[in-house]
């Protein structure tokens, strides 16, 4: 599975280490991306983001995986006041295998992951070939699809040398 990291409060490196290491608990192989800096969208009045991706594999269900992420998300003080807004962390179930769910609590694959950036780079450094239950293209391939960004968005390296 794959799945996306976020924060943009408090101690940001600090806060995506926390959920990496609380996640390792759940997750076999666990692998990380590199860490990136980018800038909000949809609500862009708030502070820069450092995204990241993780691959790995569980027992859980998608929706055991969902009640643990959202446990993470929860335990590093994340409040849902806001959507699209500042957030301490965030952790999205981009892909479960090639499984598709629809329902009102999950939707996998991520229904928005096809046009961000911060979502594709990171997730390109772990499975640039993943093909794309839906669409059928590499997250290489959608990643370069997407335009130019003229956003902030920075490469940063790997979390534990920043």
């Amino acid at each position: 599975m794959l799945l996306a990291l976020g924060s943009n409060l408090g101690d940001r490196r600090r806060l995506l280490a926390s959920a990496l290491t609380r996640l390792g608990c759940w997750l076999d192989g666990m692998v990380a991306s590199g860490l990136y800096q980018t800038a909000p969208r949809y609500v862009e009045d708030q502070p820069t983001f450092l995204n990241m991706a993780v691959r790995g594999r569980t027992a859980l269900s998608p929706f055991e995986l969902l009640a643990v992420v959202q446990a993470i998300e929860t335990g590093l003080g994340r409040e849902r006041s806001q959507r699209y807004g500042p957030r301490t962390i965030d952790i999205d179930i981009v892909y479960y295998g090639d499984a598709h769910v629809q329902t009102q609590a999950l939707t996998i694959p991520h229904p928005l992951r096809a046009e961000r950036r911060f979502v594709l780079a990171p997730l390109a450094d772990l499975a640039p070939d993943f093909v794309d239950p839906v669409t059928g293209r590499t997250v290489q391939a959608m990643l370069q699809a997407l335009p130019e960004d003229e956003d902030e968005f920075v490469a940063l390296g790997p979390l534990t040398t920043i």
